[in-house]
């Protein structure tokens, strides 16, 4: 074993000169991590949702977007739509497994009850559902949405958060 020190993970916000990036990164997150549970032209159809970069970048730009890093480049982003609805949240595969994800939720879920959500959710790809169970959401209702013609399942997964209100 080496005594290498563990990669430094940091947050930061997201700009617009950062969207082809994470447009790959989402792309292959898809590619490289959701083969279990989807056909390869329902990956085909969920990545090209990136194949508009204006529309991308709008997406990412409309919600509270964050970027994960390692050692500064980033390897994984998420958003939080509103005050309570997580929009996306991708790991880069080479750095799945290394925190990001966790670092990222964490993020979001303070971010959600700073303004005052009593809840968090988000729609989880198949692919993706032990990893928010683990952090504590639940299942709430099974979905198909339609992307480029294909129909591709999820579920809408909910998280309560610690109130600072007192209970009624």
């Amino acid at each position: 074993m080496s005594a290498q020190a563990k990669p430094k993970l940091a947050l930061r916000p997201f700009l617009p000169t950062d969207a082809p990036l994470l447009a790959e990164i989402f792309r292959a997150s898809i590619a490289e991590l959701t083969g279990d549970d989807y056909s390869e032209t329902q990956q085909e159809a969920w990545t090209a949702t990136a194949d508009d970069e204006e529309a991308f970048t709008k997406r990412l730009a409309s919600a509270l977007t964050l970027l994960g890093t390692i050692g500064g480049s980033p390897v994984g982003f998420a958003s939080l739509a509103g005050t309570d609805r997580i929009e996306m949240l991708y790991v880069h595969p080479a750095a799945a497994g290394q925190g990001v994800g966790s670092m990222l939720i964490d993020a979001l879920e303070k971010l959600a009850a700073s303004r005052g959500a009593r809840r968090l959710t988000a729609d989880v790809s198949d692919s993706a559902q032990d990893f928010f169970q683990h952090r504590g959401f639940v299942a709430t209702q099974r979905n198909t949405v339609e992307l480029g013609g294909e129909w591709v399942a999820n579920t809408t997964m909910e998280k309560r958060l610690a109130g600072k209100e007192t209970a009624q």
